[in-house]
């Protein structure tokens, strides 16, 4: 018997190429709908997206890996940002800096809507992320 491993879709066991799409299209949304959530729906994002990472094939699973891998990239720019943006109000000679640092957060912010509104509509047309 051939072990497949963790990350090796089963297609033998009744999966499909779209196995996963449904979990991949809900990660996105929530993504989408992070501004208007302050950012709670991300999160919920990303726990749709780590559950059905599991199941997910093909291009469903491109998906739910970019989804994944974009959650973890902004979430340390922006503790990078804020870290840099708290330092540089509170000292005087950088304070101008901290105005830089939330024009960078907002930023920030704006690609990541955007990149989560290309990535579903990749998603819907069966484009890679």
């Amino acid at each position: 018997m051939t072990d497949t491993g963790p990350n090796q879709p089963r297609l033998g066991e009744g999966l499909h190429p779209s196995e996963g799409k449904p979990a991949a299209i809900i990660a996105w949304a929530l993504y989408i709908l992070s501004i208007p959530s302050a950012n709670l729906l991300v999160i919920v994002g990303l726990v749709v997206a780590y559950a059905g990472r599991g199941s997910a094939t093909g291009v469903a699973r491109d998906h739910i890996e970019a989804q994944i891998a974009l959650f973890w990239s902004v979430f340390w720019w922006t503790i990078g940002l804020w870290i840099v943006t708290i330092v540089a109000f509170v000292t005087v000679i950088l304070f101008p800096l901290g105005f830089v640092g939330l024009l960078l957060l907002f930023l920030l912010h704006i690609w990541f809507t955007v990149k989560s509104v290309l990535g579903l509509i990749n998603l819907f047309s069966d484009k890679a992320p």
